[in-house]
Formats: C-alpha cells, structure tokens, sequence
C-alpha cells in the first residue's frame, strides 16, 4: 500500500513538471510538444477550447485502448498523471520565462521529458503517445522515447503547415527531441545487463531469483587458485530492475561475486514485462 502511495505521489510530481513545461516555456512561445499534447496545443492554438480540456478530451480513447492492452495496473497510473496535468495546467499561470524561442524549447522538452521519465519509472505513463510507445516497447526492444520522436513527427508537419512559421516547427522539433532523449536517460527498461553470479548459496538464490519469472542459467565453476568448485548463476536482466536484483543477491549472500556487464542486444526469449 505504502509503495503504490508513493508510485501515485510520484506520477503526481511528474504531471507538475509536464504542466510546468506546457504552461511556462512552450505554450507561451506557441511551439508544440509530442503528440497527443501537441494536438491538443494545436487545437488551442486555432479554435476557442483550453489546451487542458482537449488534452484531456484526446487522452481518454488512447486510455481506454490502453487499458485492454497494458493493463489495469498500468493505465490506473497513467490516468492520474492525465488527470493531474489537466489540473496543473489549469492552476498555474500561462507565463513565459524565456523571452527566447529556442531556450523555451529546449526548457520546455526537458521539463516534459522529466515528468514522463518519473511516470515511466513507477510503470506509469503521461497518457498520449506514450501509452503507444508502450505497447511497442514491450514486444519490441525499442527505447520509448526513440519511438515518441518519430510518430511526433507529423505534429510538426501539422503545425508548420497551419501556422506557416517553419521556425516554430523547428523550434518545436528541438524540444520534442530533447523530451524523448531525457525520458531515455531516466526510464532504462530497454538496456539489459547480463549478471554472472559466483556464489555459495545456489539455491536459496535461486529461490529469490526466480520468484520473479527470468530465466536463469547455472553453470559449474572452479576456483583456479583453490580449485573448489562452485556454481555460477547467469541472467540477463533490464537496468531498471538491477538495484532491486543487486539488493537480492546482497540480502542472500553477502560473499558472492557479482560480474556487470552491459548486454548490446538479445536474441531468442527474453521477458519484456
């Protein structure tokens, strides 16, 4: 209970750097985020409607589809930020804090990636594309926000088509950019590590290990040196679940000696959820 409290304080603090992004550099300047945001900003940008009221009016298809495909765990949380950056946008001010178009962008898409990486990181997600690039990147090993970037593209298309200023479009590229590259720094499911495991406690590791399903191989070793032999636990595993892995194999044997190493790619079966 204490965690999913927290998880939902969390998403809370990401909606406020979503809104701060939205309402302090980017809607002041008139550039777009990504996707289901940037339409709603399009939308509030040609016809009388609040831009928070059309995010929330596009979200909820996108949430109800979601809620088939990635469950109820994960759309429950992505709902709160939906709603939570609805009301934000609408408690704080439209002010501009750069006078400069590009240093709003760049700003503005930091700020956004910030609140939709936090979102990610609790198994959450700020609504809109996101919820699409999730569903992607749990069957496909893609980073969320590589994938954000190019379906964000018409947007932008969209916008130096309607209001025939290219450098806004520009402008908004750069800060829909930095959004997905700063929601990558902070949600890593999608870069494995593979941990080799030397230990004298096998099975009760085991035991931990597999309490989460992962595949995990054991190989018989031989200390070169002392020539006993032991085993060597091998798995691969995402960065975001290794400080959960590594306190594991601390709570279970202190003594074990644990290689790190970076995994460029995976083949054959891996579990992506």
């Amino acid at each position: 209970m204490l965690k999913e409290i927290r998880n939902c304080v969390i998403i809370l603090i990401g909606a406020a750097f979503i809104a701060s992004g939205f309402n302090l550099f980017l809607v002041p300047q008139q550039l777009l985020s990504g996707g289901v945001s940037g339409l709603a900003m399009l939308t509030g940008y040609f016809t009388p409607f609040s831009i928070n009221t059309m995010y929330l009016a596009y979200n909820v298809p996108l949430l109800i589809i979601g809620l088939f495909l990635l469950g109820r765990r994960f759309i429950g949380l992505s709902i709160l930020s939906v709603a939570g950056v609805t009301l934000m946008m609408a408690l704080i001010p439209e002010r501009a804090l750069a006078s400069d178009t590009l240093l709003s962008a760049v700003f503005g898409g930091v700020l956004v990636g910030i609140g939709s990486g936090i979102s990610f990181r609790v198994g959450g997600s700020s609504g809109g594309f996101d919820i699409i690039g999730s569903a992607v990147t749990r069957y496909r090993d893609f980073p969320v926000g590589t994938i954000l970037v190019f379906m964000n593209g018409v947007v932008i298309l969209a916008m130096g088509y309607l209001k025939g200023n290219w450098n806004l479009a520009l402008a908004s590229m750069v800060s829909i950019y930095l959004t997905g590259k700063v929601l990558d720094m902070i949600h890593v499911s999608h870069n494995k590590v593979t941990l080799f495991i030397v230990t004298d406690k096998t099975e009760e590791l085991l035991k931990q290990l597999l309490a989460r399903p992962r595949g995990v191989t054991k190989i018989k070793t031989e200390g070169a040196f002392s020539h006993k032999e032991k085993d060597m636990l091998m798995t691969v595993t995402t960065m975001y679940e290794l400080t959960e892995l590594k306190e594991v194999i601390k709570q279970t044997d202190p003594a074990a000696f644990v290689n790190i190493v970076e995994t460029t790619g995976v083949m054959g079966s891996f579990r992506r959820r």
